[in-house]
Parts: structure tokens; C-alpha cells; sequence
């Protein structure tokens, strides 16, 4: 078995291949398949081409296979050994992405503490949030500790974001493990339905204050063209596409479960009812290496995967926090950022996701109708 290093490095920004861990084979990889020629690999790197085709033979030579097609005249492709190692290297980092985002969010912290000349910046612009994955939440994560709030004299502010499921996310807050909670439902959802069985032991009106956040499109995942026409979950069980899950406890597993009522539906029906992924990005891309053919989750995660995406429903995701943590400084840094029109053009822009109530805090019942 091959061993794996390890490594970081500090940047003024960030690259647009979002990965903490990087690899410069895979790297070149990626830019030999987006670019078709070894040329454009090595401009795309910032590299000579002398020195792109050398690290390719050298790589080669230590894994005693071919990794390009070298023919002369032709546009360089990858080999299916080639193939294989950039769609194993996509899957693992997908399924890691909660982890080092988590992991990133902590040495940006650490190091912007140390940089900025603030050594007693601590807690006091710190927020714990425990939260269901979410693309938006990352962006937010940036433009927190990036932009100056609102509010002259209002410094940076730093998420300490850690990714898991909706439910254990709600019981992390009430634990006392974090500040702050995110989680998605359907927003017309009836008051008897899974999503309101599900979260309304969890969240109590004396007790928690719920802060609007964004609507987002969930819907089914496919390849591009949509080769097998699923348009509706009962497509997906009726012609046994091979399904990727998320696991118990996150939002888009209560929400399958929930489609599968509505359309009276056992799960056994779907293919893969069991083969779960971490993330929305790794059930993506899951499907996007052909090893699945559908999965349940985010127009953003679809677009990033270059995937096909059908619109199942719209839903909420929704931000709560103790009563008692509400007027807490950071709490309110967070809030007027939220408000802000620089942070609601950022989040509208992004693809499937639109602000909604942002930073807006409401009663159980204004923006969960099922709370009745």
C-alpha cells in the first residue's frame, strides 16, 4: 500500500480548485484532462513544459504503469489506470470535504490570530457551529473572517464550523457543544409529516430562537443528459437506478425517507438504499465517476460535479442558537453580517441558493409552518 503525506501551505487567497490536501501529480492530471495536450498542462501550472513531461515519466517509472497516452499528432488523454486514480483521488476528497473544511476553518483561524497582531482574539470572536454540510456555510465561513461587518469597529469574525447530520447537529447545540446550529427542511411540509416528528423534540420556543438563512433546490443528481430520463423518485425505483444515500441523522436522508412516504414507497424499492456517502459532494461524485447512477442532493453540488440536476423540492436551511447566546456579541456580528447586501448578492449567486429571511430571527411557526 502507498503511503500518504500530509502537507499544507499559507496563500493570500483561495485557489480555484478548493482542496486543502493537494497532490502536484494529481494536479497535473487534472490540468492534462481539462487541457487535452501537455502544453497546456504546463501553462495551466504555471510550469515549463519540459519539466510537466519529466514529472510525468518519473511518475510513471515509480508506479509501473502509464498514466498518459503519448501519441504523437494526437491530444494527450489519460490512460484508464490515469483515469482511475484522479476519480479515486476526486471521491476521497469529497468524502473528506467536511473534515478539512473543518480542519482548514481551524488553521485559518489559528494562523489569522497569529499574522494579525491579535494575540487575545479568541473566544470573543469566536462562533462553535455544528451544521449539516452546506456549500453556502463555507462562503460564509470566508466572508466572515475576509470583510469588515457592518458595524464600524467590528473585527473579523471567525466560524468554527463543524460538519455532521441536521439532527445531531440540533443535539450538539442543546449539549452545550457548540453556539450555533444549522439544519434544512421542507418548509410546507404537513405538521404531521417525518421532518415535523423528527425536529419538533429537538427544538423548544423558550428555549432556542430560530435565524433565517437560505432557500436551496434538493433534487436528483445525474450524468450528464440525464441517460436513464428519471425525472421523480418513483422513476429512480421503478427503473432500479443505482442509488448513492446519505447516512442517518442528515437532512437529505429524512427528506428521501420523506418522498418515499409521499409516494408510498418502500426502501427497499431503491437500489443503494444502503450505500451511503458523506456529502453532498461525495454522493456527486459518486455519480459523476459512473459508479452510481443518481443520488439526492444540491443543484450546487451538481453544478460543481458538472452533473445534470432535476429540481425535486425547495427547502429551508435555518440556523438556531440558544435564547440566552442571542445577544452575545459574536451572535450579533454574525447577524448583521447576515443582513448585509454584500453577503445576500454573495450567497444569490451562487447556483440553487437564494437568501431567505437571512439573519432574520423568527418564531418557531413564521418559518417552520409545520411547528403548528
Amino acid at each position: 500500500m502507498r503511503k500518504i503525506e500530509l502537507s499544507y501551505s499559507l496563500s493570500p487567497r483561495r485557489t480555484d480548485r478548493p482542496a486543502l490536501l493537494r497532490n502536484p501529480m494529481m494536479d497535473v492530471l487534472h490540468a492534462v484532462q481539462a487541457s487535452g495536450s501537455i502544453s497546456g498542462a504546463a501553462r495551466m501550472q504555471g510550469l515549463s513544459y519540459r519539466h510537466v513531461w519529466g514529472q510525468l515519466k518519473e511518475w510513471e517509472a515509480d508506479l509501473g504503469q502509464a498514466l498518459i497516452f503519448w501519441e504523437r499528432g494526437q491530444a494527450a488523454r489519460l490512460t484508464p489506470f490515469g483515469e482511475r486514480l484522479l476519480a479515486a483521488e476526486r471521491l476521497a476528497q469529497a468524502r473528506l470535504g467536511p473534515q478539512l473544511e473543518s480542519l482548514r476553518a481551524e488553521l485559518e483561524r489559528a494562523f489569522a490570530v497569529a499574522l494579525d497582531g491579535h494575540p487575545s482574539e479568541g473566544p470573543s470572536e469566536l462562533i462553535t457551529l455544528y451544521a449539516s454540510h452546506d456549500h453556502a456555510l463555507i462562503e460564509l465561513q470566508e466572508f466572515a473572517a475576509a470583510e469588515p461587518g457592518p458595524q464600524r469597529g467590528d473585527p473579523p469574525l471567525h466560524l468554527d464550523i463543524r460538519f455532521c447530520g441536521s439532527v445531531d447537529a440540533i443535539r450538539a447545540l442543546n449539549e452545550g457543544r457548540c453556539q450555533l446550529a444549522g439544519f434544512h427542511t421542507q418548509p410546507f411540509a404537513a405538521a404531521g409529516s417525518l421532518s415535523a416528528r423528527t425536529y419538533r423534540p429537538l427544538l423548544k420556543p423558550g428555549l432556542h430562537k430560530i435565524i433565517g438563512f437560505a432557500r436551496r433546490a434538493q433534487g436528483l443528481m445525474v450524468a450528464r443528459g440525464n441517460p436513464l430520463r428519471l425525472r421523480t423518485i418513483q422513476d429512480v425505483a421503478r427503473l432500479q437506478a443505482r442509488f448513492v444515500n446519505r447516512a442517518k441523522g442528515t437532512g437529505t436522508r429524512l427528506l428521501l425517507d420523506e418522498l418515499l412516504a409521499q409516494a408510498e414507497l418502500p426502501p427497499q424499492d431503491i437500489a443503494g438504499y444502503e450505500r451511503v456517502e458523506s456529502s453532498h459532494a461525495a454522493v456527486a461524485t459518486a455519480v459523476a465517476s459512473g459508479s452510481a447512477d443518481v443520488g439526492l442532493g444540491t443543484e450546487y453540488a451538481a453544478s460543481a460535479q458538472g452533473l445534470d440536476f432535476v429540481p425535486l423540492t425547495e427547502e429551508r436551511y435555518l440556523l438556531v442558537c440558544l435564547k440566552s447566546a442571542l445577544d452575545t456579541p459574536p451572535l450579533q456580528a454574525l447577524l448583521r453580517r447576515l443582513r448585509s447586501n454584500a453577503w445576500q448578492q454573495r450567497l444569490g449567486g451562487l447556483p440553487g441558493y437564494a437568501p431567505d429571511h437571512c439573519g432574520e430571527v423568527a418564531a418557531m411557526k413564521r418559518l417552520l409552518p409545520w411547528w403548528d
